[in-house]
């Protein structure tokens, strides 16, 4: 049994292979064919964060592939009464047969996953966002060709998707440029030796954008962190991603960003809507990947 809590915890190689399959189930998906290798699975979703993407595009997707969702809030269970993750576990993986959770500490969704029975993927914790990274990196491959060897500007704060962007860059050999302002760059005590490889900092966003292949970014204010708002506004006045800055990458370069965007914030309405922004490229490929993920941990490699 496989879990999916970090990008890490599965091979270069079984992500090809997910690649592969998200392409194939796209494909049935657009020419209306019905795929239900999933017939009578349950997945149980259990949401402590909000969603948009997360919620339809895991619902929809068990749904296309045959099977069923429960939605759970910690408001609706007796996780808000204070039932031990370890016991929630236990329980809901003897009824159903997959668990997608986004939650905020990575710490909870490894407590699920230890006593779980089936496996557990990370809808988004505080540390790791591995689906949107999927995504993206299959979107990348979907628009142009292999990421190995490219160079991907993150501008923001080193938050959830920079430390997961991080772990892709070391398993699918690409370099990746941070910008972030003082005071919000990464922990070197999360960054392993063989990741920091991969990885230079710039303190001015144009150089780090400077001939990137994808230019990607995020809200200046991660759910949680709501109290600085205005604080993080000043701080990040200067990283907005802008035509601009979009004009220091390489000629072909995409734009990607995880969505909900902030027009006028990190990025502006000429760069979102633009030619070079993907952004609902990768938001629709939530769905195809997330079922190739959902398909693989249930069934293993399918042929057909």
């Amino acid at each position: 049994m496989k879990h999916f809590l970090q990008l890490t915890d599965l091979s270069r190689e079984e992500h090809e292979y997910l690649f592969a399959r998200t392409r194939h189930i796209k494909q049935l998906f657009k020419n209306y064919v019905i795929h239900h290798p999933l017939q009578d699975r349950m997945l149980a979703m259990v949401f402590e964060k909000q969603s948009t993407r997360t919620r339809v595009s895991f619902e929809a997707g068990i749904h296309q592939l045959g099977g069923s969702s429960i939605n759970l809030t910690r408001g609706d269970t007796q996780l808000g009464r204070g039932e031990p993750i370890e016991d929630v576990a236990r329980v809901i993986s003897r009824m159903v047969d997959l668990v997608m959770i986004r939650t905020y500490d990575q710490t909870i969704i490894e407590r699920f996953a230890q006593f779980s029975r089936v496996p557990v993927i990370n809808g988004l914790t505080n540390e790791y966002h591995p689906c949107q990274i999927l995504a993206d990196i299959y979107t990348w491959l979907e628009h142009r060709d292999t990421i190995q060897g490219r160079t991907v500007a993150w501008i923001g704060d080193a938050n959830n998707m920079f430390y997961t962007w991080l772990q892709a860059a070391r398993l699918f050999d690409f370099r990746l440029h941070l910008a972030a302002p003082g005071g919000y760059g990464p922990d070197p005590a999360r960054i392993a030796a063989e990741e920091a490889a991969f990885l230079t900092t710039f303190e001015d966003p144009m150089e780090a954008a400077r001939g990137a292949d994808l230019v990607t970014t995020d809200v200046w204010t991660s759910m949680g962190f709501e109290a600085e708002t205005d604080e993080r506004k000043k701080d990040f006045a200067d990283f907005q991603v802008d035509a601009e800055m979009m004009a220091q990458a390489h000629p072909e370069a995409l734009f990607m960003h995880c969505l909900p965007a902030h027009r006028g914030e990190e990025v502006s309405h000429e760069v979102l809507e633009g030619p070079q922004s993907v952004v609902w490229d990768e938001a629709e490929n939530r769905l195809h990947a997330q079922k190739a993920l959902m398909e693989y941990l249930l069934l293993g490699r399918q042929n057909s």
